[in-house]
């Protein structure tokens, strides 16, 4: 959530950037509040207005107004006086469901709805927050995070290894760096996926209209390279569970791949898997997704299996987690959906 304090910054004051971007090569003129809102999650024009209004957003280094037209590599900050809420980590007796811990590291299994590190509109009840109450003295990582090796999204549950030494997060980061790490997860996907396996490839990068979303770019022209390997696992008719491994760890990468493939994952509201994709026009059926929705209020994906080199002994380490309960709910439901309908 944008926070855009109501404060005078007084001449002299040391200012701390709350937001960064630079508009692309392709960037049409349009106005500072409106490219904003564009970037910001829950921004409002009113307050994004109040804020150039403070003199608090600047473009190439210099204050200006919201009427001002942000051009092809302008680069919009937004400064206060103050540091940035996620700087601010306040330990917080929050239990964590460890599945191993040594000296060095420890893996976790994240519920679905806990946030991974403090951010925009997220200050508090996040797994570092948890973190830092139930470790002393964790190693940042290059965005001065502390104990964070990876992430995964909000509302997609499973596995994440933690790093508790300097020597556990350098060795750890640069196996994700060389793409040596197993990550396989587990998803509920709209429609019949026709191919048994494959490998979806494709750039992944921020959506060039709307930017809370990621998007693919086949021809390499924005983002970074992404790899996604996919394996049906059970069909439904109308969706299908498949397990994904990846290959490169991109934001929101199964999510943007699965919906560039044509199967958007269930229930995934960002990326319009909220509503329904396949099926009938039937009351009745539309009812049963309804039901399913409820029974699964997230996106359906799992981060099941975790796999590694440990930095000290060089032991190759595998964890598994078990799909947590409304997962496991919402397959049950199509699966005795479909043997109902006899598809």
């Amino acid at each position: 959530m944008i926070t855009f304090e109501e404060e005078d910054i007084e001449k002299g004051d040391e200012l701390y950037e709350h937001y960064s971007f630079k508009a692309g090569k392709g960037q049409e003129p349009l106005r500072v509040d409106k490219f904003l809102m564009n970037f910001v999650e829950n921004a409002t024009r009113n307050k994004v207005q109040q804020a150039a209004k403070q003199g608090n957003i600047f473009v190439n280094g210099i204050a200006v107004k919201s009427n001002y037209r942000v051009k092809a590599n302008d680069e919009v900050k937004v400064m206060f006086a103050h540091p940035p809420h996620e700087e601010l980590l306040t330990p917080e007796n929050i239990p964590i469901d460890i599945l191993f811990e040594d000296d060095q590291l420890l893996v976790v299994n994240k519920p679905a709805g806990m946030v991974v590190h403090p951010g925009h509109g997220n200050y508090s009840g996040t797994l570092i927050n948890a973190l830092v109450y139930h470790f002393d003295n964790l190693p940042n990582n290059s965005s001065n995070r502390p104990g964070l090796v990876h992430r995964i999204d909000k509302d997609t549950s499973g596995l994440l290894v933690i790093a508790k030494t300097e020597t556990a997060m350098v060795h750890l980061a640069q196996q994700f760096f060389h793409k040596t790490t197993e990550r396989e997860y587990v998803a509920l996907v709209w429609g019949d996926v026709k191919d048994d396996e494959g490998t979806i490839e494709g750039h992944i990068g921020r959506h060039l209209k709307d930017r809370l979303q990621m998007a693919v770019f086949p021809d390499g022209s924005h983002g970074k390279e992404a790899i996604t390997h996919y394996k049906v696992l059970e069909r439904f008719g109308y969706v299908t569970l498949i397990s994904c491994r990846l290959e490169t760890g991109r934001t929101h990468q199964i999510r943007v791949h699965l919906k560039h493939l044509g199967h958007t994952l269930f229930n995934d509201e960002r990326y319009g898997g909220d509503k329904i994709l396949k099926g009938t026009t039937f009351a009745k059926y539309k009812q049963f997704v309804e039901n399913c929705f409820q029974v699964l209020p997230r996106q359906a994906l799992h981060a099941k299996t975790l796999g590694f080199e440990h930095p000290v002994t060089g032991d190759m380490l595998r964890f598994d987690s078990e799909l947590p309960q409304d997962m496991v709910d919402c397959i049950e439901k199509w699966r005795t959906y479909r043997q109902f309908v006899g598809e």
